[in-house]
């Protein structure tokens, strides 16, 4: 049933509640003395402790503290030959469960243990109940951060993808624009050409010859335009089993060789490891490149540094591509990828939008790695298993 320490120096008394306690089915162990006692009990841990007020090397109140400080779960009956009620409130405060007044009778002592030991069992399970409920809280409140943190996920997950829909809308409807722009447009605009240049032929007047010219570069730049929005619309692709990165970048740095030389640009092109190849078409991937590397130059029209990187990492081909302008504002980082939106007078607005479209046809992205009044770092990003 459990085991009690009893702690008197009368032999007698012990010898009669070890007796009615065995008896009981109880496990006893006696002590004549606190310091015994106190060992008894760090060692055998007991359910309960019947202990004489006074002991020859301490009184009941100084042990019965340390039992109660050091050993909360033995609970404490104490007896006495001294009925003063203030001991009784002292020793009640300071942590006893019971107490009996000697001489006791037997039954009253059984009673008395039965009783603080029903009492004991029930404040241990409730004890019990109280540490589970705390655990049982801090899992639900674990559980409560995260399902909030799902729910904020999946938040996040909903508005990318409702932007991605609104810039995918925005493309489709530019699609729609551009396949009848491209017709209605390029016929008068041929005409403008044709006839600038005849009367370009027939003008002696070096204004008139300035003029012409002028003329004829707006030609060229809605013409610009108007392929830009084409490509925006999207294409057929042909898609090709074997394309080398680097050699795309390459032919994408030629095209802009003589602003790069008249801007005084510094170039520099990093790749120091074999590349895996990409199934895509080489045109695309190029208005890729052609695209980030104008937006890069036009930053730096008084000089400046324009570093491309190329690396593997995670399944990846990622290419870095950095310049030493001004940096983009925060509240512009997202934007700017968005259809129609430009901070240039003379901007489409559908260079970035159509760069990150044709970049995630291969599953990849364009992202802004990095920017500050020092600069930005455009991250271009495919998967290296998608290479033959």
């Amino acid at each position: 049933m459990g085991k009690i320490v009893v702690v008197d120096d009368d032999p007698a008394i012990l010898e009669l509640v070890s007796l009615l306690l065995a008896r009981r089915g109880y496990q006893v162990l006696t002590a004549t003395d606190s310091q015994t006692a106190l060992s008894l009990v760090a060692s055998e841990r007991p359910e309960l402790v019947l202990m004489d007020y006074m002991l020859p090397d301490s009184n009941g109140l100084t042990t019965l503290r340390t039992l109660r400080d050091q050993f909360p779960d033995s609970y404490v009956i104490m007896f006495s030959g001294q009925g003063s009620e203030e001991i009784v409130v002292e020793l009640m405060k300071a942590g006893a469960a019971e107490y009996l007044l000697k001489p006791f009778n037997n039954r009253t002592l059984v009673e008395r243990v039965d009783g603080v030991l029903r009492l004991r069992e029930i404040e241990q399970a409730n004890r019990a109940l109280q540490i589970e409920r705390e655990r049982l809280l801090l899992e639900i409140e674990a559980w409560n951060r995260e399902l909030q943190e799902r729910v904020r996920e999946k938040t996040e997950a909903l508005q990318r993808a409702q932007t991605e829909i609104t810039q995918t809308e925005k493309l489709a409807a530019l699609g729609y624009l551009s396949a009848g722009m491209a017709h209605e447009i390029r016929n008068p605009l041929n005409s403008i050409s044709l006839f600038t240049q005849l009367l370009k032929q027939g003008a002696q007047d070096e204004e008139q010859q300035e003029y012409l010219d002028k003329v004829m570069k707006e030609v060229d730049r809605i013409d610009g335009i108007i392929r830009r929005l084409v490509d925006a619309a999207g294409r057929s692709r042909t898609v090709q089993p074997a394309v080398q990165v680097l050699e795309v970048i390459q032919t994408a740095l030629e095209i802009f060789k003589p602003q790069i030389e008249s801007h005084h640009i510094m170039v520099s092109l990093e790749c120091n490891q074999p590349l895996p190849t990409l199934k895509a078409d080489p045109a695309e991937l190029e208005q890729i490149f052609t695209n980030l590397f104008q937006n890069a130059l036009q930053e730096m029209t008084h000089g400046g540094q324009l570093a491309i990187a190329i690396t593997t990492a995670d399944n990846q081909i990622v290419v870095r591509v950095r310049d030493t302008g001004k940096g983009i504002p925060a509240e512009l980082q997202e934007k700017v990828f968005e259809p129609f939106f430009t901070t240039k007078n003379r901007g489409t607005g559908i260079g970035l939008p159509v760069v990150r479209r044709i970049a995630r046809l291969y599953h990849g992205d364009v992202t802004i790695e990095e920017t500050s009044a020092n600069g930005t770092i455009f991250r271009v990003c495919f998967p290296a298993l998608t290479g033959a």
